[in-house]
């Protein structure tokens, strides 16, 4: 079974040294109650409930799965008790609103708790883990009377909140949804429709789930314009607050996943359920967006977090496993082989999963900066500065450290050989578990597609020069510093030119708009790696400042600047395939006849 072990010495160099979480906590209203106790308690805390809770649950989730009986679903042994301690312990609540019962603490911080468990155990974290989607959305478009009734519920975490999007004949086209609200003629709708896909639709674990459903109301325009947005909780709250009648929404079916066992994804069915509209009427995409664009964020640290844990993994075994002798000569003479650490393509390995691990760590934990500045600024400067940067780069988080999960567990997995693709040590769960990041809450095609035509073009590419300044005043502060040329100059390249390819596709698409989609995936993987490239090199200067201040863990920093150069001279040159593939446009693409995939049809 994988160990994990949260990894606080790196999480305390990207939050305290790289990006000051101790000035940018207390610029926050509130900020002087985030002490460094707190946080260093949160930090604790959290690692040792991921440890000793979640993770011994883990490979007996993958193997017991969840379990449907008369319409209820039972999650694997363990899993109950353990939201039962994650409630006690008041997780759920960590940076919640306190005027609905929450702890008040920046949102930042749940994002590091959020990387523990998903590392620790993700199909049990995927219970919990819309509920603060569910909650903002609340929050944010609900009347007075939803958020009495659920809010403070959900932030307490003895109900779980779900989002229910996807149906049968469509995805991601959200406009072709069939699922009906009528009115009820008692200010509720009678809602009726199946959805699929729906992570922890059904459970056991807390005492209601409310259900987050899109509908179309009778009189609704076509498409996407005509989605409204309805809570529908699993039993409806009585006269007291407390779960009563049993609503009309039932699990009709657990899908059979290739990975995250331990989670219920369900089938749910609506019929006649009663519900109650959440926001104006036709306007339920937009409301629903404040929940998914959070939901995006907690996939992408999905991706993080089973990186941490297959490096940890896949290094503790190659420092133990022998075989063969280095090419150089024997390393461990008083043993029959080498351990295969020395191994350069071993090595090769375990450095992509370790710059992936610390570069998504640094993006997620800059991320975290952002969303603190939007919900808790008093400055609307910076909270328009700040919501511009989220918006840009949240599709970068989901889609580039999922994809980059994938790579790493699958390179994890190929580091144990033969014995990786055996159950019994836990490597070819991460895989499988991995796999779905790249899919839920829109694919990687998708994410692509936001980042490049809603993001980036349709502004004229405003938005992303907000960015690419910051990146070229770090490498005009830097361009001098004593060590610092090998990470500033390509990445001021690499700056620029992420602009000329902006502004050729752009140009492009005024008479194609097919070219979008033709470089969206590879125009995002890009942006990936240059964004990652750009914390990599503030990372290696902080740690070189630190080794030139006496620092007494030079060996730390050394090893911060090592990964840094690792990842800008055997990572960072994937972008000029990203960049070919950019410029070569979609001619080769569309060009295929309806003949050539033998249709039948023209394309």
């Amino acid at each position: 079974m994988p160990d994990y072990q949260a990894p606080l010495r790196d999480l305390r160099f990207v939050m305290d040294e790289l990006l000051d979480y101790p000035t940018h906590y207390a610029s926050l209203p509130g900020g002087d109650e985030v002490s460094p106790d707190v946080v260093s308690a949160v930090l604790e805390e959290g690692a040792r409930f991921a440890r000793d809770v979640l993770l011994p649950l883990n490979r007996q989730g993958d193997e017991q799965g969840c379990q449907l009986k008369d319409g209820e679903v039972t999650a694997p042994d363990g899993f109950k008790e353990a939201y039962q301690l994650y409630v006690e312990n008041g997780w759920p609540s960590l940076a919640a609103d306190t005027e609905h019962g929450g702890q008040g603490l920046p949102h930042s911080l749940a994002l590091v708790l959020s990387e523990m468990i998903c590392s620790s155990n993700l199909a049990w974290g995927m219970y919990p883990g819309l509920s603060q989607g569910a909650a903002d959305a609340l929050r944010h478009h609900g009347t007075d009377e939803q958020k009495a009734a659920y809010l403070t519920k959900l932030v307490e975490g003895v109900w779980t909140g779900t989002m229910c999007l996807t149906e049968p004949h469509c995805g991601t086209d959200l406009g072709l949804i069939k699922t009906r609200a009528v009115p009820d003629g008692n200010e509720g709708y009678d809602i009726s429709g199946t959805k699929i896909f729906i992570s922890a639709g059904e459970h056991d674990l807390a005492e209601n789930i409310v259900h987050l459903v899109l509908a179309k109301l009778p009189d609704a325009p076509s498409g996407s314009k005509g989605i409204s947005l309805f809570v529908v909780p699993k039993y409806l709250p009585d006269s007291e607050g407390n779960p009563g009648e049993r609503n009309a929404v039932t699990c009709g079916s657990l899908e059979h996943k290739m990975g995250i066992h331990g989670n219920a994804t369900c089938v749910m069915n609506f019929d006649g359920a009663k519900g109650y509209l959440v926001g104006a009427p036709n306007k339920g995409l937009a409301c629903m967006f404040t929940m998914m664009n959070a939901a995006r964020v907690g996939v992408g640290i999905q991706g993080l977090g089973l990186t941490e844990t297959s490096f940890q993994n896949s290094l503790a075994y190659a420092r133990e496993r022998l075989q063969m002798r280095a090419l150089s000569g024997t390393k461990a003479a008083d043993k029959p082989a080498d351990p295969i650490i020395v191994h350069p393509d071993v090595r090769r390995m375990l450095l992509t999963q370790k710059a992936f691990a610390e570069g998504g760590r640094m993006l997620v934990l800059y991320v975290g900066q952002l969303v603190d500045v939007v919900e808790k600024s008093d400055d609307a400067g910076e909270r328009e500065h700040a919501e511009s940067l989220l918006g840009l780069l949240t599709p970068i988080v989901k889609a580039f450290l999922t994809e980059a999960g994938f790579e790493a567990t699958n390179e994890g997995l190929q580091v144990f050989g033969g014995h990786g693709f055996i159950r019994e040590w836990g490597m070819e769960q991460l895989v499988r578990d991995s796999r779905i990041t790249l899919l839920y809450e829109g694919t990687t095609g998708i994410q692509a597609l936001d980042l490049l035509g809603r993001k980036v073009l349709m502004d004229q590419g405003e938005t992303l020069k907000i960015f690419t300044k910051e990146v070229h005043k770090f490498c005009q502060a830097e361009e001098s510093a004593p060590g610092m040329a090998e990470f500033v100059r390509p990445l001021a390249k690499l700056n620029k030119e992420w602009g000329e390819l902006t502004m050729a596709v752009g140009m492009k698409a005024m008479s194609d708009r097919e070219e979008v989609g033709a470089a969206s995936v590879d125009y995002l993987m890009y942006s990936g790696y240059v964004t990652l490239a750009y914390l990599f090199a503030r990372a290696a200067s902080k740690a070189r400042a630190a080794i030139d201040a006496g620092s007494s863990e030079a060996a730390f920093y050394q090893a911060k600047i090592n990964t840094a150069r690792f990842y800008f001279e055997r990572m960072l040159p994937r972008t000029r395939t990203h960049q070919q593939n950019i410029q070569a446009g979609g001619e080769s693409l569309m060009a295929i006849s309806a003949n050539d995939f033998g249709l039948g049809f023209e394309i």
